[in-house]
């Protein structure tokens, strides 16, 4: 495992999981980084299990977005922050929109698009601004990895 992977990893370590991750055995996490950076495994909606990407297809990145919640309005605590949506960091990164196996693109919301699931319109799952045009994220948080 190169340096890089190891630093990666560690920042996949500390990541939120949802109840099933959270069962596995921590050396999981990392079986979703391969040698060179890239998804190991197929990256797929939460909610329908439609795959969103192929193994291979992104690359980890750090950034700090803001996402809207994908809970209902009336679930959202009035705490600061949390109404306007999860600040999150851990993404994989695509440069081309035609990598995606099912993805859906919302109205521009000023210089924004969201990603969401394109059969069951589950979102937003990642982010794009539109002054970049090789820049797609998919928040690690909002999928599932199989």
């Amino acid at each position: 495992m190169t340096p890089c992977t190891k630093l990666v990893c560690a920042c996949l370590s500390g990541l939120e999981m949802d109840n099933d991750q959270q069962s596995k055995d921590s050396s999981d996490r990392f079986d979703l980084l391969s040698e060179d950076g890239k998804n190991r495994k197929s990256v797929v909606c939460q909610r329908c299990g439609s795959k969103v990407l192929c193994p291979g297809m992104a690359v980890f990145a750090e950034k700090e977005l803001v996402l809207p919640s994908m809970r209902k309005k009336s679930n959202l605590s009035t705490t600061e922050g949390s109404a306007d949506g999860d600040t999150l960091t851990a993404h994989w990164l695509v440069d081309d929109m035609y990598t995606f196996e099912n993805v859906g693109f919302t109205k521009d919301v000023g210089r924004i698009k969201y990603l969401i699931c394109a059969d069951c319109e589950i979102g937003p799952i990642g982010w794009h601004c539109l002054d970049d045009k090789k820049s797609f994220y998919v928040a690690l948080e909002r999928v599932n990895h199989t």
